[in-house]
């Protein structure tokens, strides 16, 4: 268990306010805030990167504030990996073990356990400057993990990559923790990667914790203004009521606007999705489609970036983001007729009808 006890750090303009955190043994808890919100600078004072004046870390019942990051027993993966581009795969992977000053066959052993576990060793002989970068970041964690630390310190493990092998090593990071049950605490500025992965989020901006909770709970309930601008406003809707199709799949009536959603458990109670995720065609697509409709703008805003659109859909808004070059290549204005696909695997659930 990791506590963090009034934590404050002044770096030139920026500062860390005042964090106090508690993270569960063997628990996957991801940071979650926007670029400059002091995310890394927190995970380097509890990796030993800085010298704390106020506060206290403390891991499993003793206090590490002041203690190197070799004391520390933990393994941390910063945001470029740092691999050695002289060592050689299995190198890199061995390197703490070596200074640990284990013994050599131990190592080669530990060191073909994890690199199996991690489903590098085909690549142990290969040159760090010819891997892909999701080759690097599974050798990252395998020389993090090497040492069989009791904490796990990622800082934007999947920033860097594209699309589908950040999908893919999202579930291989899950797969991981849940095969070693290692204290996981990460990084991320992308809300879904959040919500995919976290048994909690620590929701960070300013320096300061804004709210800390199951992930579901950030997306459906966020706390104040701060957390709710970050989020991005979902769509959010109520279910009155549900029907298992099978396969995983549900179909939930929010009055008169019926869904289909990716869930297996007991019956939702809301559906969320954020406004990025919502298509937005001038045409009607072809086929039936699934949680497709039409509807009427009612409102349009511009942003630095992106604009937003309000559609009435049977009687509710529903809002849609759109960059702002895809929306200049579109014939968009306040009473038009569009067409919305609320795209199914980026709808979120809440069972909780409780909340």
């Amino acid at each position: 268990m990791i506590e963090i006890k009034d934590l404050s750090l002044t770096m030139g303009d920026f500062s860390l306010k005042n964090i106090n955190l508690t993270i569960n043994d063997a628990e996957y808890f991801v940071i979650l805030g926007p670029t400059g919100a002091g995310k890394t600078v927190l995970i380097e004072c509890v990796a030993g990167l800085h010298r704390i004046k106020h506060g206290e870390i403390w891991l499993d019942g003793r206090e590490i504030t002041r203690q190197t990051p070799e004391e520390r027993d933990l393994g941390y993966v910063p945001q470029d990996y740092v691999l050695f581009p002289f060592l050689n795969v299995a190198q890199n992977i061995a390197f703490g073990l070596k200074r640990a000053g284990r013994k050599k066959d131990e190592i080669k052993k530990r060191v073909e356990t994890i690199a199996d576990l991690m489903g590098i060793s085909n690549l142990m002989r290969r040159d760090i400057r010819s891997l892909s970068g999701g080759e690097k970041q599974r050798v990252a964690l395998a020389r993090a993990l090497a040492p069989s630390p009791r904490l796990l310190l990622l800082d934007e493990p999947l920033g860097a990559l594209d699309q589908q092998t950040a999908k893919y090593l999202r579930l291989e990071l899950r797969r991981v923790h849940r095969e070693l049950g290692i204290t996981t605490v990460h990084i991320t500025h992308d809300l879904m990667e959040a919500v995919e992965m976290a048994d909690r989020v620590a929701v960070i901006q300013d320096g300061r914790v804004q709210q800390v909770a199951e992930p579901e709970r950030v997306l459906f309930y966020p706390e104040g203004e701060t957390v709710s601008d970050f989020i991005g406003g979902p769509n959010i809707l109520d279910c009155d009521s549900c029907m298992d199709t099978g396969h995983g799949i549900m179909e939930v009536d929010c009055g008169g606007l019926k869904l289909i959603v990716p869930h297996e458990g007991e019956s939702i109670h809301k559906v969320a999705i954020l406004p990025r995720h919502v298509y937005v065609g001038e045409e009607k697509p072809p086929g039936r489609g699934v949680n497709g409709f039409s509807g009427i703008i009612t409102e349009i805003k511009y942003a630095r970036n992106t604009v937003r659109l309000w559609v009435e859909v049977m009687g509710k808004n529903i809002v849609a983001e759109l960059p702002y070059y895809i929306f200049q290549d579109m014939d968009l204005s306040t009473g038009k007729e569009v067409f919305l696909i609320l795209r199914m695997r980026r709808i979120r659930v809440y069972e909780n009808s409780g909340l």
